[in-house]
Formats: structure tokens, C-alpha cells, sequence
């Protein structure tokens, strides 16, 4: 069962994405906030897996909200569900850690399949988080020099994870043990100074060392 949450200050809102929750399989929702401040109390005494998260929030915004909750251990996953879909919003959002951004008009299904993938994978990349990103790779002027630090085995792993192939999955791809596999991805996530799975997925993408057609 994968356990929901949702930090909104509309309470309309939340009520029609409860109805939605209900509707999923093997989804419930567990937790429902007005606030940061109030997600992040509810979160001492009540468990989430993914939580969907406004910007837009009175007492404590999404960003702030979104830098307080992933210094916890263990974080759950943000998906963040706004309006704002500025690529320099969702650029900084997911550069900040967030699993995933969605527009708050997003069908059903995608909402679905962003909170099972994060769920599963620990990041969801749709075209426009995909977009955002290298955007703000142009505007910040990045070089993907990293890419110059990975061996071609180290690159061909690297855009397997990007395409959510499990660490089985690409030894059994590449004739390779699944212990091998986990030890190039330790070292990838060392090359680009990341700690976990869904860290060298956005760094990838950000670094634009992935075709993003590919993800």
C-alpha cells in the first residue's frame, strides 16, 4: 500500500484529490495539510511515502516546506503540484529535491503514474520537468564536463537507470552480475557528487548527460 499525502491550503482541492486517491488501487491517503507547518507537525506522528505538495501555502510555503522535509530521515517522496509551471520554478523545485513536479491540472492518469513511479523509482520526469531542466542548464550556463569522468560502461548503466531499468534489469542486459552494476552506480553517484538513485537521475538531466528522449 502506498501511503499518500497532500499539503494544500485549498480545501476544495484536497477534498477532490482524496476522491481521486480513493479511486487508485493500492493507494490511500493518509495525511492532509493546510500548511507546511502543519505537514510538517502531521509528519511526526503520521506516515507518507509521497506527499503532494503546494507552493503557494499560508504559515510556511512549498519551498521552504520542501527544504524542511527533505532533511528528514527517512524522506518521503515530493511530488510537487502547482499552477506555476515557469521552467525556472520547476527547475529550482527539483533542484531543491523534489521527486517530481506536476501542473495542478494534470489528468488522473499521469497523477497516478507520477506517484507510483516515484513511489517505485524515486523520480518521475515528464517532458516538462525534462524541459525545465535543461533550460535552466542554458540560463546557468552549465558544462557537462562529468561526462568526460564516466567510462562508456559507466555511461550505458547510466542512461539504463534514466530509463527506470533496475539494477537486475541492466545486469541481466549486460551479461554483468547485479552486484557489478550496483558498484558502477556507486561510483557514477560518486563522479557526479550524488548520494541516491533519484539524485543521479536529476543530475543527469541537468548535466544534459542523457538524451532526455531516453527518460
Amino acid at each position: 500500500m502506498i501511503n499518500v499525502g497532500i499539503a494544500d491550503d485549498h480545501s476544495l482541492f484536497r477534498e477532490g484529490i482524496r476522491m481521486i486517491i480513493d479511486s487508485m488501487e493500492g493507494v490511500q491517503l493518509t495525511l492532509e495539510a493546510e500548511s507546511g507547518k502543519d505537514l510538517i507537525n502531521q509528519l511526526k506522528i503520521t506516515t507518507a511515502d509521497v506527499i503532494l505538495l503546494d507552493i503557494e501555502m499560508k504559515d510556511m510555503n512549498g519551498i521552504e516546506t520542501l527544504k524542511t522535509v527533505s532533511m528528514q530521515n527517512p524522506k518521503p517522496k515530493i511530488i510537487v503540484l502547482s499552477m506555476h509551471t515557469e521552467p525556472r520554478m520547476i527547475s529550482y523545485m527539483m533542484e531543491q529535491d523534489a521527486n517530481g513536479y506536476l501542473p495542478k491540472d494534470v489528468k488522473r492518469d499521469e497523477l497516478e503514474l507520477a506517484i507510483r513511479t516515484v513511489y517505485e523509482k524515486g523520480m518521475y520526469l515528464n517532458e516538462m520537468v525534462s524541459k525545465s531542466l535543461l533550460a535552466g542548464l542554458k540560463n546557468k550556463n552549465r558544462k557537462s564536463m562529468p561526462s568526460m569522468q564516466l567510462s562508456s560502461r559507466e555511461k550505458e548503466i547510466l542512461e539504463l537507470i534514466c530509463q527506470e531499468y533496475t539494477m537486475q534489469e541492466i545486469g541481466e542486459k549486460l551479461f554483468i552480475s547485479e552486484r557489478t552494476v550496483e558498484g558502477h552506480r556507486k561510483n557514477i553517484c560518486l563522479k557526479l557528487d550524488v548520494k541516491n538513485t533519484a539524485g543521479l537521475v536529476r543530475k543527469a538531466v541537468i548535466l544534459n548527460l542523457v538524451d532526455i528522449s531516453l527518460t
